[in-house]
């Protein structure tokens, strides 16, 4: 019997047992980008591993209603889609392991997977852990979520048309949001801790001219007021220079404070931008070989179910490119 040589930063194997299968293509994360790869990765006849630590659609099956996403001409909420991609991409052979994985080895060959369980083994990689809006800590965050509560302009401002709402932040997404917001509710306030916004200048000079924002400055979310049938109905403020306490009237509260990307079990081992996203191309490409990058934790403007979508599609697109070129040069014969 052969004796496993281990690693001892993982304590694990450095390379598969005999017999233990390699995958193709590991997908870390089964939101919308990562399920949209396992589908796209699966049809193109990859053995293709999908690890989730938590449920299926991540942010996206937390959403109640979806309206923004083409081809859906009824609402429909997030859970429903991701369950749809979740079957969708197992009916092609996808595996699900509904395991977290808590530290990589690309520079292993081929690239090493550790999970609480087990160490698995794949040619190649794509990250699509997301990223986890910042909530402010207040009691019934979480209960009013969807409620009232929400942490995407985009995605839910349509739900509140002609109706009050709240943007809490100070950065360049709160003055997005606030923009975004004005055109089709009745009245916006803008809450900021400071009293300016940390936001461009090009997004002072647009909120200046909205006539329907008032602004909250020198404020904090203290909170949430809810009605009787469990929905937001007014935010709580403080004024941190004079104590003051204020309730501003609202159907809702957009959190726009930032996002953390989920980042934390690679270790360094993929370049990060300032915010801690993964650098990578249009095409899902990252400065590591064979590993790649999709939805809401890589560099990108926009960060929708739709843009993650695409992400998933061209980083499987690419992984089958790279195994392709990989087979091609093992293949050549070599030169005498």
């Amino acid at each position: 019997m052969t004796e496993q040589v281990t690693d001892n930063r993982m304590g694990a194997p450095v390379g598969p047992d005999e017999g233990q299968e390699v995958y193709d293509l590991a997908i870390i994360g089964a939101g919308p980008a990562g399920l949209t790869a396992a589908l796209y990765a699966a049809r193109a006849g990859l053995s293709t591993a999908l690890f989730e630590r938590l449920s299926p659609g991540g942010q996206c099956a937390q959403t109640e209603h979806l309206e923004n996403y083409p081809g859906y001409t009824r609402s429909t909420s997030g859970f429903e889609l991701s369950m749809d991609m979740y079957d969708q991409a197992l009916s092609f052979g996808a595996k699900a392991i509904m395991e977290d994985v808590t530290s990589v080895d690309f520079s292993a060959e081929p690239n090493k997977l550790v999970t609480p369980f087990n160490t698995y083994f794949a040619r190649t990689v794509i990250v699509a852990t997301g990223a986890v809006a910042s909530q402010l800590g207040l009691p019934r965050e979480d209960e009013l979520r969807g409620r009232g509560v929400s942490y995407c302009a985009t995605c839910d401002g349509n739900f509140y048309r002609d109706k009050d709402v709240v943007v809490v932040g100070g950065g360049n997404t709160a003055a997005a949001d606030v923009i975004y917001l004005a055109r089709i509710c009745r009245k916006v306030y803008l809450v900021h801790r400071r009293d300016k916004l940390r936001a461009t200048a090009i997004y002072h000079e647009r909120l200046r001219e909205l006539g329907n924002v008032e602004f909250c400055w020198d404020s904090i979310a203290e909170e949430f007021i809810a009605g009787e049938n469990g929905r937001v109905t007014g935010l709580k403020l403080r004024n941190v220079k004079t104590d003051d306490e204020r309730v501003l009237a609202a159907s809702a509260v957009f959190i726009a404070i930032g996002m953390r990307p989920y980042t934390a079990f690679l270790e360094g081992d993929l370049e990060t931008d300032g915010g801690g996203y993964i650098v990578a191309d249009a095409m899902g490409r990252t400065t590591m070989p064979g590993v790649f990058a999709a939805g809401d934790v890589r560099t990108k403007e926009l960060r929708q179910v739709v843009t993650a979508v695409a992400d998933g599609a061209n980083c499987a697109q690419s992984a089958s490119e790279f195994l392709e070129a990989k087979e091609a040069i093992e293949e050549a014969p070599s030169a005498v």
